[in-house]
């Protein structure tokens, strides 16, 4: 693996303050660590797994996970970990422990389950270095994906967004982009509000169904088929289609940079929540902005998880954590919404501002 020449291109007065690269040339792990603050406390991320994964977009990751938790108010920094490899690799749960390993000096980073890997991946990390959140119940853990916190949030990110858009959630159209823990969850909350879900994809492809879908038929087809485009009754569509449909609301909620300049003329939905990751460009929020549709960043709308994580980690149960997220992400979507219609500026500068505005304060 070519260390990327120049790490520091992604300095700034935040960070990153640590980029580590692991290598095991038993297993062939290849893996990239960013600590990118700690001022607030030990950085808090998921390790995330693709064969695609990069230096770049795991500092974007950290960075995100930095303002997350900053704007969220927990105590902890952000980080981020990536390990480069097909998450349906036969020695998974290998590399997991191998790249555990290479971390285990890392002690200002906490890692915790992302796109590729799960409650069972963080047992085999903490096995091995002592330390992670994302537990299973039985290992003392607050089982976020069993939960749904994280698709929870979204949500609750979405009900206050429609309010701002003039939107009545209940009669609304959505269109959710992946159905892994995050989508799945998402899809559950909106359906028992009476939201319209009318389209959901996954890696293998998509399904539109304009009249909406049904969340159990949904679930039932992914488990017993594995992708979600074998729902009977609905119409399969492409997965670039989804992003042009006519929908009130649109949820993108698996890989990033998904929305960019090339199709973000396409959409036609007056609101997006960004359950995702930096799912959508810089670029394109901009035209999104402009064009007069409401984007809610990644890190107000998401951060379900990661205050479940935050709990867990403080020793908390699971009785307080959708109080707390509740609370946390409907007061935080407010402000950054309020902050942005005040300075005539992206949702994502004001939202980015406030988190900025507390970790340099932390700093000093």
């Amino acid at each position: 693996m070519q260390v990327q020449n120049g790490a520091f291109q992604y300095s700034d007065e935040i960070g990153p303050e640590k980029i580590l690269y692991v290598y095991d040339p038993k297993t062939k792990l290849k893996g990239i660590l960013v600590v990118d603050n700690t001022f607030l406390g030990p950085a808090i991320g998921g390790t995330r797994m693709a064969p695609d994964i990069s230096t770049e977009e795991v500092f974007r990751l950290a960075r995100a996970m930095t303002f997350k938790n900053a704007a969220a108010d927990i105590p902890h920094g952000g980080g981020k970990s990536g390990i480069v490899a097909d998450p349906e690799t036969k020695n998974k749960y290998e590399l997991i422990r191998s790249f555990a390993r290479g971390i285990e000096p890392i002690t200002s980073y906490v890692p915790g389950p992302d796109m590729g890997t799960d409650e069972h991946c963080m047992v085999i990390i903490r096995e091995e270095i002592g330390r992670a959140i994302g537990l299973p119940r039985e290992f003392g853990g607050i089982p976020l994906d069993e939960m749904g916190t994280t698709g929870y949030g979204v949500v609750v990110s979405t009900e206050v967004a429609c309010e701002y858009a003039l939107l009545d959630l209940s009669k609304a159209s959505v269109a959710v982009e992946g159905f892994g823990a995050v989508g799945k969850a998402v899809v559950k909350f909106l359906t028992e509000k009476g939201t319209r879900v009318v389209a959901v994809s996954d890696s293998k492809g998509a399904i539109y169904q304009p009249d909406g879908l049904d969340y159990e038929k949904l679930l039932e087809t992914k488990q017993t088929t594995g992708a979600v485009k074998n729902y009977k009754g609905g119409r399969i569509i492409e997965n670039e289609e989804l992003f042009r449909l006519p929908v009130d609301i649109l949820i993108p909620g698996a890989r990033p940079d998904v929305i960019s300049r090339e199709n973000v003329r396409d959409i036609k939905a007056s609101v997006i929540v960004e359950a995702a990751n930096i799912p959508v460009t810089i670029e394109a929020e901009r035209i999104l902005h402009d064009r007069g549709i409401l984007v809610v960043p990644d890190f107000i709308a998401n951060a379900g998880g990661v205050i479940t994580g935050a709990v867990e980690y403080m020793g908390g149960t699971e009785d307080e954590v959708i109080g707390i997220i509740k609370d946390k992400i409907a007061k935080n979507t407010k402000l950054v919404l309020d902050l942005a219609k005040e300075q005539k500026v992206l949702p994502r500068v004001a939202a980015e501002n406030l988190a900025k505005k507390r970790v340099l304060k932390a700093m000093e």
